[in-house]
């Protein structure tokens, strides 16, 4: 850590009200957007633990709005979790506010930065180890959809627009093909089709928000198993972290993204796509495992609606990754040639895959009502 960066973490951390006196701090976790450091402070009962995140504003351009959408959700997660007789420490974030009353703070660069109280004894897991852990995962993204039920989703802000819009991915993705800025359309006609065959799916979900028949509510936009904390005593979720793709929007993508990247029998940029497949077993024990987090809060059509909902942040995905591929690699890191290639063709077969085992998605969601 340079002495900039040491200096401007200790800047942010006199601009943020933590109690006690700061002994120590060293990056945490494996995030790669924002910079997340665990503090601790010294005070007369002993230790504190605190996150401190500088929170990056290239990604996020309006970090105030960001912290609205923050501060809102998880003060309304705190008054439900009191009521259910939780505890509200740890089963959801809590922000340390600036010492001028804001929920974040800005150092002498422009930075914005911002603290939470540090969730003890609970851990994340990048991978899942066991089914169990997905099935946990499945329940909290449920239970976190139920909880914020009645949270008024239009209040919120778009950290960032369109993100699960798939006619507008879509859109951008022929706008690539057409430039070929870089040449390379023609090595991937087969995708190209791929995509352009399914066109006529790829707004049924915003076709249904707008004629009313999935509802608007409140959607995490990550849902990934590293974004759960595991209580390290009893191995259940605890806690939702990650919050800033915190916004308005179908309760299908945050279960359809889960499915995308938990239930595939292959890593997402695997390059032999005979290893992907969707795991019908690891698809129902997320399915169990998110409606009974839900446990009745999902209209009708949301439930029938959930296989389509894998389907389209499948390829949806593969859509984004196609599209990057043919701008020359600008937005997702690679780390090899085709990379970004590789990630599209992935996502492609787990498209491919559902089709064939639809009716038997169909009828896990049906099997697994609550």
């Amino acid at each position: 850590m340079g002495d900039a960066q040491c200096g401007k973490i200790k800047e942010a951390i006199g601009l943020l009200a933590f109690e006690g006196e700061p002994v120590s701090w060293k990056r945490y976790g494996s995030g790669h957007i924002n910079d997340t450091f665990r503090l601790i402070c010294k005070t007369e009962e002993g230790e504190k633990h605190y996150i401190i995140q500088r929170i990056n504003h290239e990604v996020f351009k309006n970090p105030v709005s960001l912290m609205k959408n923050i501060a809102g959700v998880t003060s309304f997660l705190r008054e439900r979790i009191q009521a259910q007789g939780g505890d509200p420490a740890r089963e959801t974030l809590n922000i340390i506010k600036a010492r001028d009353g804001k929920d974040y703070c800005q150092d002498s660069d422009g930075n914005y930065w911002r603290g939470y109280l540090f969730i003890e004894r609970a851990t994340t897991y990048d991978k899942v180890r066991n089914p169990e852990d997905f099935y946990q995962s499945g329940k909290a993204f449920g239970r976190f959809k139920r909880q914020l039920a009645e949270y008024p989703a239009g209040e919120l802000a778009e950290t960032i627009p369109d993100f699960h819009n798939t006619p507008v991915r879509l859109e951008a993705f022929k706008a690539a093909v057409k430039a070929d800025a870089w040449g390379r359309a023609h090595l991937v006609q087969k995708e190209i089709t791929f995509v352009l065959d399914r066109e006529k799916e790829a707004s049924i979900a915003m076709d249904m928000l707008k004629d009313g028949r999935l509802p608007l509510c409140v959607t995490h936009n990550d849902t990934k198993l590293n974004n759960i904390m595991i209580d390290d005593a009893t191995g259940e979720a605890l806690c939702i972290i990650d919050l800033d793709t915190i916004m308005p929007g179908l309760s299908i993508f945050d279960f359809g993204d889960s499915i995308r990247f938990g239930a595939n029998t292959a890593e997402e940029d695997e390059p032999d796509v005979s290893k992907v497949s969707l795991s019908l077993p690891l698809f129902e024990t997320y399915t169990k495992g998110y409606l009974e987090g839900c446990n009745g809060s999902l209209t009708p059509e949301e439930k029938k609606m959930l296989p389509m909902g894998a389907k389209l942040m499948t390829y949806e995905c593969g859509v984004r990754f196609l599209t990057d591929f043919l701008q020359g690699d600008t937005y997702f890191h690679t780390s090899r040639d085709n990379h970004n290639l590789d990630r599209a063709r992935t996502q492609f077969e787990l498209v491919s895959d559902m089709e064939k085992k639809w009716e038997e998605m169909e009828a896990v969601v049906r099997r697994s009502e609550i």
